[in-house]
């Protein structure tokens, strides 16, 4: 078995969901020195000192998009390559809902962030771990849609 198959997760990924059961995602730059610049991901990113995986997903949601998203639950793990295009690491990807206005948010990293329907999805420039978190997702492969929200903000 694979080494990155044991390790514990580095990163986190946010896989947000509206009430109409479309996906939020983030265009990344596409600029050199990160990680699958210029495709459509999750937004995430990796762990800082000794923070929980809870710690750092909730931390990336504010810094990226200014999102605080209660109730946010551990979906899958999936490996991802980092800018090398070589090197890899687990990302915990948690799942969430969230009803809110995609295009108020203040993203302070990539270009924007867009809700999309799932047969969307596939048309889309994905980042190899997003596409697959969305396909495992749309097949119902793993767990269900989380509950509705009750009162989402920013």
């Amino acid at each position: 078995m694979d080494q990155t198959q044991l390790a514990e997760p580095t990163s986190t990924a946010a896989m947000l969901l509206n009430d109409n059961g479309e996906y939020l995602l983030h265009l990344r730059d596409n600029i050199p020195g990160i990680c699958h610049p210029g495709t459509w991901s999750m937004v995430g990113g990796h762990r800082e000192g000794d923070e929980t995986l809870e710690e750092t997903i909730a931390r990336e949601l504010r810094e990226e998009a200014g999102l605080t998203v209660p109730d946010l639950e551990r979906y899958m793990v999936v490996t991802s390559t980092g800018p090398d295009g070589e090197t890899t690491h687990r990302v915990q990807v948690f799942l969430g809902r969230w009803n809110g206005d995609a295009d108020a948010l203040p993203v302070t990293e990539g270009i924007m962030v867009r809700f999309f329907p799932h047969d969307l999805t596939e048309r889309l420039v994905t980042c190899p771990a997003t596409a697959e978190v969305l396909r495992a997702h749309r097949s119902g492969s793993n767990r269900p849609d989380p509950a509705p929200a009750q009162n989402d903000s920013l």
